[in-house]
């Protein structure tokens, strides 16, 4: 069947739309910003797989600037998590840099490296590539251990957090990270569309973590808009 956008470009319209949202509101900047360039990135990938479906031989450059948007999505969700926990963490703060020069690195690698991405074949709702290894053997070891460690420390703060607003907002990174990464093996294992084509079923799940960030903030802006609603003058 030929690829269908719909369901990408549905997505990353309600990405884009809640990261705006995000940044006109009130909430922790830096907890907000971070949340929202999250957001953004994975609308990115959604878009750029709308242009490469739409001719897959003739897609150039965008495979490969699809792998260059998603590779920033570790580094961003280990760092709204040190954001998040209190007291604060030099361990996650460490991590979360370490993966943002791992994904530099394998940025500038992908830019210069034209075979990165031999092929592209669309089918239905989903993009699947073809990666020559051991490139990307390395790719998804970073990828993975990115996702792992935010499994890990998202988790650890949800248990030891001692601010319990900062804690629920912890939570909806874990659960979250949980609730996309579970159905997106299940799907490309037993799917046969989906057979081959993880990196596209990732980011169609990562919907579920995007409701999961709006939720989160929600929670985030609630009390800030709280504190700026007048007070209602009842009378006796």
């Amino acid at each position: 069947m030929d690829y269908s956008p719909g369901l990408s470009i549905a997505t990353a319209t309600f990405e884009i739309t809640v990261a705006i949202w995000a940044l006109r509101g009130p909430g922790n900047r830096s907890i907000i910003r971070t949340t929202a360039a999250i957001l953004l990135f994975l609308a990115g990938y959604q878009i750029f797989e709308v242009g490469i479906c739409a001719n897959s031989a003739a897609s150039g450059f965008l495979p490969r600037l699809a792998f260059i948007d998603v590779a920033w999505l570790p580094p961003l969700g280990l760092l709204l998590i040190a954001k998040l926990q209190r007291p604060r963490s030099r361990l996650t703060y460490g991590n979360a840099y370490a993966m943002f020069a791992a994904a530099l690195g394998i940025v500038v690698w992908i830019a210069l490296d034209g075979g990165f991405v031999s092929s592209s074949v669309c089918n239905t709702l989903f993009a699947r590539y073809t990666n020559p290894m051991p490139r990307f053997t390395i790719y998804a070891g970073f990828y993975w251990l990115g996702l792992l460690g935010m499994i890990v420390h998202s988790g650890y703060g949800v248990r030891t957090c001692s601010d319990p607003h900062r804690r629920r907002l912890l939570f909806q990174v874990f659960a979250g990270t949980l609730a996309f990464l579970i159905p997106s093996l299940v799907v490309s294992s037993y799917l046969a569309p989906a057979e081959g084509a993880l990196p596209s079923v990732m980011c169609h799940f990562a919907l579920i973590f995007a409701v999961f960030l709006t939720r989160l903030i929600y929670l985030e802006r609630k009390p800030a808009e709280e504190e700026h609603t007048p007070a209602v003058a009842h009378s006796g």
